[in-house]
């Protein structure tokens, strides 16, 4: 595998090399030095040009970098939606080689730059060709801060945690396994993480970053709360899935209640203690049941 040097001399030896490149710099993990070094780390990495067509309709270029395993031209998988694509200012190439090396790289023009150039904090400078990057900081991941609550947003994620769980339950009952699958993971599990977040942005005085799809929960949490919230990730099996949404409440309740206190919000204990009931009993009903009660 290509060494972290390797690979930036090749990046920055295309672009001196190519006169339609007049600059490089750098965003995502390897921009953020609080980030431990690894091998799957990705390159993001942005080429300014004088124009991108060229790149795009001719792609031998590519070949420079290494033998391919696999590419993705994210800005053509538009699944049917063409109204934001704007190819002349902006196209990328996610480009994973057989030496595991992946670059995720993204030729936008002068133009496109000087619009949006900084935005991002984590974003580093490599090759001015003709001084036309602005100034900006040092890269810091301040803008991927944990960001504290409002009082609607708490009232919103706690409510909407608690009343799609009764969607998670009936899903059960009926032994229609996506729909419950996808109720928990896509609503439940946005409220639980949410919490977290939080939580762990009480803990560091919201001035830390929990990662894309909270990948370093397990960094900030307490062994007990990650041991909960790993449980809450269960298989196809229903007494796992009843046991992960009983845990999942659990965990929700102690963080909930944390969170209410410190910005002195008000926890919703009644649909808490209701909607939990329910679930129970929920989860004993029998399948020929005409009834709740």
């Amino acid at each position: 595998m290509r060494s972290e040097s390797e690979m930036f001399n090749l990046i920055l030896k295309f672009a001196r090399e190519d006169e339609r490149i007049r600059a490089v710099y750098m965003n995502g993990s390897r921009a953020n030095p609080k980030v431990p070094k690894d091998i799957f780390q990705d390159y993001d990495i942005v080429y300014v040009v004088t124009e991108t067509l060229d790149f795009i309709d001719n792609q031998e270029w590519i070949q420079f970098f290494g033998d391919l395993i696999m590419m993705q031209e994210p800005d053509r998988n538009h699944f049917g939606d063409v109204s934001q694509i704007d190819i002349q200012s902006s196209y990328g190439f996610l480009m994973l080689f057989e030496d595991g090396n992946r670059i995720d790289l993204r030729i936008q023009t002068i133009a496109e730059t000087l619009t949006t150039y900084g935005k991002d904090s984590l974003t580093v400078p490599l090759l001015d060709k003709d001084n036309l990057l602005p100034k900006i900081h040092p890269p810091s991941d301040r803008d991927y801060f944990v960001q504290k609550p409002t009082q609607l947003e708490y009232d919103s994620y706690t409510n909407n945690f608690w009343w799609c769980l009764q969607n998670v339950a009936k899903g059960m009952w009926r032994n229609q396994l996506p729909y419950s699958k996808l109720m928990f993971e896509h609503t439940i599990r946005k409220a639980l993480d949410q919490m977290i977040a939080w939580w762990i942005g009480i803990q560091y005085d919201f001035r830390v970053s929990v990662g894309m799809f909270n990948k370093y929960f397990k960094d900030f949490l307490p062994e007990n709360y990650w041991k909960m919230y790993e449980q809450t990730y269960a298989n196809s099996n229903a007494e796992h899935m009843w046991e992960s949404i009983f845990v999942s409440c659990e965990l929700f309740r102690s963080l909930a209640q944390e969170v209410a206190e410190r910005f002195q919000f008000t926890y919703p204990m009644d649909d808490d203690r209701n909607m939990t009931a329910f679930l129970k009993q929920v989860k004993d009903l029998p399948k020929d049941a005409k009834g709740i009660n």
